[in-house]
This record gives structure tokens, C-alpha cells and sequence, in this order.
């Protein structure tokens, strides 16, 4: 057999994908519990945008099923090993500010634009023509070849928990749902709370100033860019005096106002996602570390003190003893992104901690049970997501790395992250584009957009890719 141009077997099909793309991209597929069914357990659109997949895979003459309405897969060839193509067709809430339509697939300079065009609804399409290019061009395979659709990945991994329990796990496979080349390791993400123990909290004493309330953050991956403190001060022009001062000192940006005998203060940060606190300003530790500073109430005192002693300035857990690292993905990193308090209930903080590959994580989580429990704190709401990583040297990398290389002449660097992909959910699995090296990733943002040359470009290189592992 001759040498396959796949990028030409794409563009033959072009109009074509086009079409189809649009009509995914112009389903609003959101979920939405609220008006769920049992016939559409997470929304309307969610549904439809899984029975398009469906519906369009049984027309071209794969063998199209569908698992409790929440994900389903389409197949072809037969072997005892599978390759499987990991994607959904749910999007995030389109939101506002929108040029166009965001469900229009309006095309514009070579854009196609829409909620989904990059995550997840073009690459998936780009996957699928892949896969039916390698059908039409009924090239000898000896493994069965699996597109697994799921529906709920940009919230609770629902469809992919249902599939497994119903279907076998591919032997090897990817997610195209992140970048290229190759993303071949994943830090284990815990999220958990440290709660002040209410019975080893302190009645309130005579203090120079007693913190009514504190709040900062809602997310644990992300780095809160606001804090706000409300207090009772004896002294409240000495501390206004002093919050100033600690502002012009650390170049940050703050206010005070007074309301019905309360001193508040407020702070602002930069977001950053929690998986690399140090890309962000934590405006609820900035704060913390100014309060710590002050002769604060009893009860406070203990919560304050070990957010400014054990977590600002310190992301990588060297002072709570927990700093990790190692050559696959670096270091340990935690990322505190909620903190609230209150006189009644005392403190509590929501934490994100990405952990490498070779973590001993009950050792960690021990050591961090004995530090909070000797400051009168305790650990709740504990989970942890493994870390996950396929070896180098594994066919499945090999694969892909040869057809990146062929495909682009760009060499296929190996890709650690801390934080997770759809990937995963595959025990051997990677996730391999759409996003080319520069581009811009406007995942979840106004104006979603996918290059339609990237698209194409993307479709040959998954299409070599499934014929490769699957030959």
C-alpha cells in the first residue's frame, strides 16, 4: 500500500466536516438539572448534542450505541485491543459579550466561531472525521477502534463514571481536549477543608480589635482576588493608619470604610488558576498576614496566625512539611482558595494541592492531620484525584510522537501539567490537542473560536494517529 496524504484525504471532505461541525456547535448542549428527565437525565441539549454524535456515526455506518442517555460510543473494527477517542459534547454557559451568536457557528476570517469550537465540540468532529476516514479507506486493522462520547465533563464526570461501569476500558487511547503534542503526565489533585475545631475555640478577650467576619474566594482552583474583613477596633485610626501603611509596602491595592460602628477593610488580588498559586496576588492570605499582625481577639488569633505563618508567601508546602517534587511533573503546590471566618463558627479554608506522580499521599495527608490538630484544626471533605501518567517509552507515546513529528516537523515535546484533563478517565489514555503550540486558548471565554486549517490540520494527524495504534 502506497503512502496515505492525509491532510488531502481531510480537505477532500472539508465542506463536508464543515457542515457537520456546525450542526454540533449550533446545539445548545449546557447543562441543565433543572429541567432534567429521566429520557435526559442532564438537560435537553445535552441530550440532542449526544444524539447528533450518535445519529451521524450510525449514518456513516459505525455501530452506534448509547449508554443511559448520559454518554454513548461509536465503533468499528475487531480485535482483542482497543484504541479509544475520549470526547464530549456538553459546553460551559456561553455567558456575555459575544460578537456574534454563540451558537450561530458564524465563520469569519478563517474562524469558526462558538461555545464548544475548542472545547470540546470541533475536536471532537475532527476526531470523528478521522476515524472515518480510516473506515472509508478500509485499511487492514487489527484492534477495534472506539469513540467514546461523554456529556457532563465540565462538571461532574458523570458520563464517563456511567460508560465504565457499563463498557471495558480501551487499551490505550487519547483525549483530544487540551494541547499539543502531548500531554503524558498529570499532577493528582486533592481538594480538601481545614476547619477550626469548635470546641477549642477561645472566648473572645480584650483585644485591641475583634474580627466580626472575613471572606475570600469560592473556588478551590482558583486564587481568590478579594478579601474583605469587617472588625470592631477600639483603635480604628490607628489600624486604618496601619492597613495603609502595609498596602504602600507591598504595592497592593486596598480600602477601608466604616459603617455603623464597624471597621471594614477590603483588598484586592489577581486570579490565577489554583494550580499555580504563584501566577496570582492571594487577596485573602494578604489580608490574613496584615490581620496576624494586629493584637487580635483569641478566637481569631489561632486562625489568623496559621494562615500568615504556614501558607503566605508559600505555595509549595515547605513550611506546612510537606514539599514534594520530581522529574515527571515538579513540584507539590497548594493553592489556598477559600477562606471564610466568622466569631460564631470560627475559620475554615477550602485547599487545592497538586501533588506529583510519585507522591506518597497518605504520608502527606498524615503529616498534615498532626500539624492542623495541634494548632486546634482539623481536616474535612477530603478527595483526591490520582495522578496519572503514561511511561515514555510506551507504544502509545511512541505513536504519537511519530505522527506529530511526520505530521507538523516540529518535534513532539513530552508535557507535564498540574492540572487534569479528560485524559484520565482512560487508564492508559494521554490527551493530545487540538491547541497548537501558540495559539490562543480562549476555552470558556466570550468569542470560543477554533482556526479552521488547525481543525483540518488536527484531523489529519488523528486520523495517522488512529491508523498507527490500530494497524
Amino acid at each position: 500500500m502506497g503512502t496515505i496524504d492525509w491532510l488531502k484525504e481531510v480537505n477532500q471532505r472539508k465542506e463536508e466536516f464543515i457542515a457537520d461541525l456546525k450542526g454540533l456547535l449550533q446545539i445548545k448542549s449546557v447543562l441543565d438539572e433543572e429541567n432534567a428527565t429521566k429520557d435526559a437525565p442532564l438537560g435537553k441539549g445535552v441530550k440532542e448534542a449526544l444524539m447528533y454524535m450518535l445519529d451521524l456515526g450510525e449514518k456513516d455506518g459505525f455501530e452506534a450505541k448509547n449508554i443511559e442517555n448520559i454518554a454513548g460510543h461509536l465503533q468499528f473494527g475487531t480485535g482483542a485491543e482497543c484504541v479509544g477517542i475520549l470526547c464530549h459534547v456538553d459546553v460551559v454557559p456561553e455567558g456575555d459579550g459575544w460578537t456574534s451568536d454563540p451558537y450561530s457557528a458564524e465563520i469569519r476570517d478563517g474562524k469558526i466561531y462558538a461555545r464548544g469550537a475548542l472545547d470540546d465540540k470541533g475536536p471532537t468532529m475532527a476526531a470523528y472525521y478521522a476515524m472515518k476516514i480510516v473506515k472509508e479507506l478500509r485499511l487492514p486493522l487489527s484492534k477495534e477502534i472506539r469513540m467514546i462520547i461523554g456529556t457532563d465533563e465540565e462538571s461532574q464526570w458523570r458520563c464517563v463514571d456511567t460508560y465504565f461501569k457499563n463498557e471495558s476500558m480501551p487499551t490505550m487511547g487519547f483525549a483530544p481536549d487540551a494541547d499539543f503534542p502531548i500531554i503524558y503526565a498529570e499532577k493528582g489533585i486533592a481538594d480538601f477543608d481545614i476547619v477550626q475545631i469548635r470546641d477549642k475555640l477561645k472566648p473572645e478577650n480584650e483585644a485591641m480589635l475583634s474580627v466580626i467576619s472575613f471572606s475570600s474566594g469560592r473556588r478551590y482552583n482558583m486564587v481568590p482576588d478579594f478579601a474583605t474583613a469587617r472588625l470592631y477596633a477600639q483603635n480604628e485610626q490607628e489600624v486604618m493608619q496601619r492597613f495603609n501603611e502595609y498596602l504602600n509596602k507591598g504595592s497592593l491595592t486596598g480600602r477601608y470604610i466604616m459603617d455603623k460602628g464597624e471597621l471594614i477593610l477590603e483588598l484586592d488580588g489577581v486570579s490565577a488558576h489554583g494550580l499555580e498559586p504563584d501566577n496570582g496576588v492571594n487577596a485573602g492570605l494578604k489580608l490574613a498576614a496584615f490581620l496576624a499582625e494586629l493584637k487580635l481577639d483569641e478566637k481569631a488569633a489561632p486562625f489568623f496566625t496559621l494562615l500568615s505563618d504556614y501558607f503566605t508567601e508559600e505555595s509549595r508546602g515547605g513550611k506546612l512539611g510537606v514539599a514534594y517534587q520530581d522529574e515527571i511533573t515538579g513540584d507539590l503546590t497548594i493553592n489556598v482558595g477559600k477562606l471564610h471566618y466568622t466569631k460564631d463558627d470560627g475559620g475554615r479554608l477550602g485547599l487545592t494541592m497538586r501533588h506529583p506522580v510519585t507522591t506518597d499521599m497518605e504520608k502527606t495527608k498524615s503529616k498534615l492531620d498532626e500539624l492542623l490538630e495541634s494548632f486546634g484544626f482539623s481536616m474535612e471533605n477530603f478527595s483526591n484525584s490520582k495522578p496519572h501518567y503514561v511511561e515514555k517509552d510506551s507504544e502509545l507515546i511512541q505513536t504519537l510522537r511519530k505522527v506529530y513529528e511526520e505530521q507538523t516537523g516540529e518535534k513532539a515535546e513530552l508535557i507535564s501539567i498540574g492540572g487534569g484533563t479528560y485524559a484520565r478517565s482512560l487508564e492508559k489514555g494521554v490527551a493530545f490537542g487540538p491547541l497548537f503550540p501558540g495559539r490562543e486558548d480562549i476555552a470558556h471565554q466570550k468569542d470560543e473560536y477554533m482556526i479552521i486549517d488547525d481543525l483540518v490540520k488536527a484531523t489529519a494527524i488523528y486520523a495517522q494517529a488512529i491508523y498507527e495504534l490500530a494497524k
